[in-house]
């Protein structure tokens, strides 16, 4: 099965890339913000004009801004991304005049001998349009002006990328991949992860907190199955940052959650688990994804026969309420069970997508009745008539019984534990709705 093409956007900061990127996917994928650098990593998706499917990459500023120490890192990935690219998308700022440095880039770009279409951003008017005779000394037929913000002339130029690219009609119906997000607080080593996975270093990997702004997929496959892993910037608390594009970060990633089919948690063995990590599981257990824990830097813990079953405890003594959750010992450094992330998670999305027949569920009720009957808030005992699932992702389980009160938070807890030992939801919550009938 051949590739898709790939088209890249390129440019200097704040032109209009990551606009443009949302426009043609017709989504908002890529974190948009007034100020410049937002865009780090390469961000990638799935993109389609008429019959011809296409992977559209929006990519970092060429340009290194003195305060920052990551822009030289972020200008070798966008130049990394226009030299694996079909078609490259040059992206300008039409409220400015043509910078020399920009008409420099230009012409190195060319030296690539791949398809270059102009695209001068930010052209609301048709009188706008018709002072732009400057943007034509950089001696190209293929200069598209556009208003990305206010979808102007956009059918114009998705007409010219259709045009560039080779003909591949459609394949036809796509494997969906599994969506794994990595989630976890600030310097954990998520980005080094999603690297350990791929093979290759794909993501910016750095000590300074912030790194990673954006949510950036890397699709790969495992024994048939294919995996989108989206690595998600670090989570902490807003009034921990001073920077608006890391708090607009930090935002886009907590919704980011529930777009995924498994959560991964990372936290560092180092220091676990800290007030962060718990409040970022309470999000992940309130999204009702499947969930599993691992602990990175394993390399760096001094061991012996009973450190993990110590480390294991620590974990699901603070971290209780997702006890559910698998727990792995991982070294992204090494390479150390990284793997198991795809394995586990492949898993634990096939729990939370079990269904229970019913007459199962009811003789394990009758079981719980005669040997655990459930006890209500008032700490008297309840009858549960029957039950039923309701749901998947999470499983969704409705109890009906004749008393208004509802379980008592403890029995509530232990109710939820056997049905994950009786029925093997590892790794998926569970959700439990009384019906009064």
């Amino acid at each position: 099965m051949k590739k898709s093409p790939k088209v890249a956007i390129v440019g200097f900061p704040n032109v209009g890339k990551s606009t443009l990127f949302n426009r043609l996917l017709k989504k908002k994928k890529s974190l948009v913000h007034s100020l410049p650098g937002m865009t780090r990593d390469q961000i990638a998706a799935n993109c389609q004009v008429k019959d011809k499917e296409f992977v559209l990459i929006d990519t970092g500023g060429f340009f290194d801004f003195k305060n920052d120490p990551i822009s030289s890192r972020v200008r070798e990935k966008a130049w990394e991304a226009s030299q694996n690219a079909d078609l490259l998308l040059f992206v300008l700022d039409g409220k400015r005049d043509l910078l020399p440095a920009e008409e420099e880039l230009y012409f190195e770009v060319k030296k690539l001998n791949k398809p270059v279409l102009i695209v001068i951003n930010k052209v609301d008017s048709s009188s706008q349009e018709d002072a732009l005779g400057d943007y034509f000394r950089l001696g190209s037929e293929s200069v598209f002006p556009v208003s990305a913000e206010h979808k102007r002339n956009l059918d114009y130029l998705e007409e010219g990328i259709y045009g560039a690219l080779p003909h591949r009609a459609r394949s036809g119906q796509s494997e969906e991949a599994l969506k794994i997000a990595i989630i976890g607080r600030i310097n954990v080593g998520k980005s080094s992860i999603v690297n350990c996975l791929s093979g290759q270093e794909k993501l910016i990997v750095s000590e300074i907190p912030g790194t990673t702004r954006d949510s950036t997929d890397t699709l790969i496959r495992r024994n048939d199955r294919a995996f989108c892993l989206v690595d998600m910037a670090g989570i902490r608390r807003l009034s921990r940052t001073k920077d608006k594009r890391e708090k607009a970060s930090i935002i886009k990633a907590k919704k980011d959650i529930n777009h995924a089919d498994v959560l991964c948690l990372i936290m560092d063995s180092q220091r676990f688990p800290t007030r962060q990590d718990t409040a970022i599981a309470h999000l992940a257990e309130e999204s009702g994804k499947p969930l599993l824990l691992a602990l990175n830097k394993w390399d760096l813990v001094e061991k012996d026969e009973k450190t993990a079953a110590v480390f294991k405890a620590k974990v699901y003594e603070r971290l209780d309420f997702v006890s559910y959750a698998p727990l792995l010992f991982i070294s992204a450094l090494t390479g150390q069970r990284v793997i198991k992330i795809l394995d586990l998670a492949d898993q634990i999305y096939a729990n939370a997508q079990k269904r229970i027949p019913t007459h199962e569920l009811n003789e394990f009720l009758t079981w719980v009745g005669e040997n655990h009957p459930p006890i209500s808030r008032k700490k008297v005992r309840i009858k549960i008539k029957y039950m039923v699932q309701k749901g998947v992702i999470p499983p969704t389980f409705h109890l009906f019984t004749h008393s208004r009160s509802s379980l008592a938070p403890s029995y509530r807890k232990f109710f939820v534990r056997l049905m994950q030992e009786t029925f093997d939801f590892s790794g998926t919550p569970l959700r439990l709705i009384l019906r009064r009938n």
